[in-house]
């Protein structure tokens, strides 16, 4: 006799669209089929989840796994393996490899390379540049396309579009939402002479200050306004950007990082140094504490983790050669479950910025919630358990994290996309099974 289910979650506090919910789950043909006392159920596999909490697949939507051309530090395959060790279950991968991503050849390129290889559901983001303005609109709406990016100011790799004019016509060629990264490039060279013969790792938010950072953001929302395009300013790093993102949710969606929510300088770069520095920069507790009010207040729309990873010998050139970037993919999850028992936020808030929150934002077909008819995936959570992170349990290739030593309350202990088991334990199951990410604005041309 046919299975009635091919998986049934058992036991579980599952976190359903009407909250925490004493319920079984279950799954048939990658989707959620079933709710409510399903102990008798007949299903292929099944995973008894008692004591334990059921969440929303969470969904990381900015990360750099560096394939093409900068695989000695990570790839698809070792970035999304993290990934799913930290309950991710969907990333999008941003486009500054080696070549950039910046049409749908370069997107099909990413699919290729992500297909049998990738543990997570995936899509890419392509690249504005001045060269490729005026195809973006037909790119953006390319099967597995997660829309397009803008780096405002020079960050790592070589996409830049810093003008205006620019600006402009790349927000008024398409139609889908916008990842911006919003620093002023202008003002980033006239700073530069701070720390170009050499700083300490300390000066790094005094070269990209906060001016930088407002001024391109509210250049940006201007622009946006002009044009009637929809915009998500990714990494928000200052208080001072948070009033006026707050005015214009009409138009801006804004995603902050685990990062800008855990550290804070002088205390990260005397404890860490290079290995702190990042674009934006961490600043002080006064913006960290500013960010966290924006989180309770409502304006963050999603946590990324902007997992940017570097070697340690990379690192540990001398600041500014030393690159920016850090990893975080595998401790987004964890490290907002400790963040949430230590009262900063609620579980309810870590489920709506963490799945619900990039569904809504990006229009994401089938995921972001666990409801009927909806994808099964679900990131299942101990939020008693107490772990010590350490660099031996990152899979990244770069073999570190800015959160080694930190003992935390919170841990991942399944992984399920589509109703596959890819992570129990701390191990990876079986294979890679993900696949590419369905939006609905793309859907009619799937």
């Amino acid at each position: 006799m046919e299975n009635s289910f091919d998986l049934t979650v058992i036991g579980g506090t599952v976190w359903t669209v009407s909250g925490p919910t004493e319920t079984d789950i279950g799954i048939k043909g990658g989707r959620v089929a079933a709710f409510g006392d399903l102990s008798r159920a007949k299903a292929a596999q099944s995973i008894a989840a008692r004591g334990l909490t059921v969440l929303p697949g969470a969904i990381d939507t900015q990360v750099h796994f560096r394939e093409p051309g900068l695989t000695h530090k990570e790839d698809l395959e070792s970035g999304t393996a993290g990934a799913a060790l930290g309950g991710i279950t969907a990333i999008f991968e941003m486009p500054n490899t080696n070549p950039n991503t910046l049409d749908g050849k370069d997107i099909q390129d990413k699919l290729d390379r992500a297909k049998g290889r990738s543990w997570v559901d995936h899509a890419f983001f392509v690249g504005a540049s001045d060269e490729n303005i005026e195809t973006l609109a037909q790119t953006e709406l390319v099967p597995g396309c997660s829309g397009v990016k803008i780096f405002m100011g020079s960050s790592t790799g070589s996409l830049l579009v810093a003008e205006d004019d620019s600006l402009e016509r790349v927000l008024a060629n398409g139609r889908r939402r916008v990842a911006i990264h919003a620093e002023d490039e202008a003002r980033l060279r006239e700073r530069l002479a701070l720390v170009k013969g050499g700083a300490d790792p300390a000066m790094h938010p005094v070269w990209r200050d906060e001016e930088t950072a407002l001024r391109a953001t509210k250049r940006i929302i201007a622009l946006a306004r002009k044009t009637g395009r929809r915009i998500h300013i990714l990494h928000v790093s200052t208080g001072d950007e948070v009033p006026i993102l707050a005015a214009n949710k009409d138009l801006v969606t804004m995603e902050c990082l685990t990062h800008h929510l855990t550290f804070a300088a002088p205390e990260c770069y005397e404890r860490l140094g290079t290995f702190a520095q990042m674009n934006p920069p961490v600043r002080d507790a006064r913006h960290r504490e500013a960010l966290w009010q924006a989180v309770r207040d409502g304006v963050v729309d999603c946590i990324g983790s902007d997992h940017a990873p570097h070697t340690k010998e990379e690192k540990a050139k001398p600041y500014p050669q030393s690159p920016s970037g850090m990893p975080g993919v595998q401790t987004l999850l964890p490290i907002m479950l400790d963040h949430m028992n230590a009262g900063r936020l609620t579980l309810q808030r870590v489920v709506d910025l963490t799945s619900a929150g990039p569904a809504r934002i990006f229009n994401i077909a089938g995921k972001g919630r666990i409801a009927l008819g909806y994808d099964a995936d679900l990131s299942i959570v101990d939020l008693k358990e107490k772990r010590e992170i350490t660099n031996d349990w990152i899979r990244t290739k770069c073999g570190w994290t800015p959160y080694a030593g930190m003992k935390i309350t919170g841990w991942v202990k399944s992984t399920v996309i589509r109703g596959n088991i890819v992570m129990r334990d701390d191990e990876l199951l079986e294979k890679p099974i993900g696949a590419p990410v369905r939006f609905t604005e793309t859907l009619a041309r799937a």
